[in-house]
């Protein structure tokens, strides 16, 4: 798996984590699902460069 995938993986698991478990902190929790989506369209926009 590419480090974006890696990325997108562990910030959607504590987004969902956070929204479930510290509803306080929405704010934050938000800006990391936004930083996972990101990832994630990076991941496939950038693809697989050959070095």
């Amino acid at each position: 798996m590419s480090i974006w995938t890696v990325l997108f993986i562990i910030l959607l698991i504590a987004w969902l984590g956070g929204f479930t478990v510290f509803h306080v902190a929405s704010g934050l929790i938000h800006l990391l699902l936004v930083f996972a989506i990101i990832s994630l369209i990076l991941h496939f926009v950038m693809g697989r460069r050959a070095v």
